[in-house]
């Protein structure tokens, strides 16, 4: 975390506990949801680096969960991806066997829809509709 750069002594200063989030619309995590405004749990001390938000922006990474004060970024996508989310928190501390957290209900669901596409005789002369997930960003040369 930003604000522990320089600290030695890392005792006390993880991000715990639960975390409101706001979602964007029509993101996958709104779709799994079902809504705009979401708490989740932590238990780290990491988080997205700033510094390179404009260039995976710019190569298609699209951030669609948020702190409501902006200051952490919760939740990407890549929405030419059939499913692909990454998320800061821990969806498995509220998951249990017969009641799957939504993201793992979310994600199950897009695999087995992705499976029937591919097994319906249309899909197999058809071109795929989307296009890559991330376009690669050029390096850096020192």
């Amino acid at each position: 975390m930003r604000e522990l750069l320089g600290v030695d002594e890392m005792g006390g200063t993880m991000r715990l506990g639960a975390w409101p989030c706001k979602l964007e619309p029509g993101s996958f995590a709104h779709k799994a949801y079902g809504k705009l405004e979401i708490s989740e749990r932590h238990r780290h001390r990491y988080e997205f680096n700033r510094d390179y938000e404009k260039t995976l922006v710019a190569a298609g990474l699209r951030i669609t969960g948020r702190t409501p004060d902006e200051n952490y970024v919760e939740i990407v996508e890549a929405p030419d991806h059939p499913w692909f989310l990454g998320c800061q928190f821990h969806p498995e501390f509220k998951s249990k066997p017969l009641e799957p957290h939504p993201l793992f209900a979310a994600f199950i669901g897009a695999a087995l829809e992705h499976k029937k596409q591919k097994l319906r005789p249309s899909a197999a002369v058809s071109e795929p509709k989307h296009a890559p997930a991330l376009r690669a960003a050029p390096r850096a040369t020192a």
